[in-house]
């Protein structure tokens, strides 16, 4: 990855510190995951990233799930696999290392 210096990632590629993460950052993380990012990716993001700044928690599967079934208006099999189909390899592989997430250690990966 091509990060400033001052960026630092675990042996995994997720930032350190989620403080660190800026729209560039997130755009070379999902190089390094083959995602070209589009709206609705950054629609997903955005709410992860409001978030953790609000409780400074990654967001668990569930909430982006809730979020996608109160803003889109969909049941919540289609919110799931709207979200795994835009981060096919997972939640936690994808979604939260491009939204600048510490690596989850302790919940589902949905």
């Amino acid at each position: 990855m091509t990060f400033p210096a001052s960026i630092e990632t675990d042996p995994e590629g997720y930032l350190v510190d989620p403080e660190d993460w800026n729209e560039s950052i997130a755009k070379e993380l999902a190089r390094t995951e083959d995602i070209d990012l589009t709206s609705d990716h950054w629609e997903i993001l955005k709410f992860m990233r409001r978030f953790w700044t609000t409780r400074r928690v990654a967001p668990d599967v569930r909430h982006v799930v809730e979020f996608l079934v109160e803003n889109d208006g969909v049941d919540k099999r289609t919110a799931k696999s709207r979200l795994f189909s835009l981060f096919p390899y997972g939640y936690v592989k994808q979604a939260c290392k491009i939204a600048g997430m510490q690596r989850p250690r302790a919940w589902s990966t949905g």
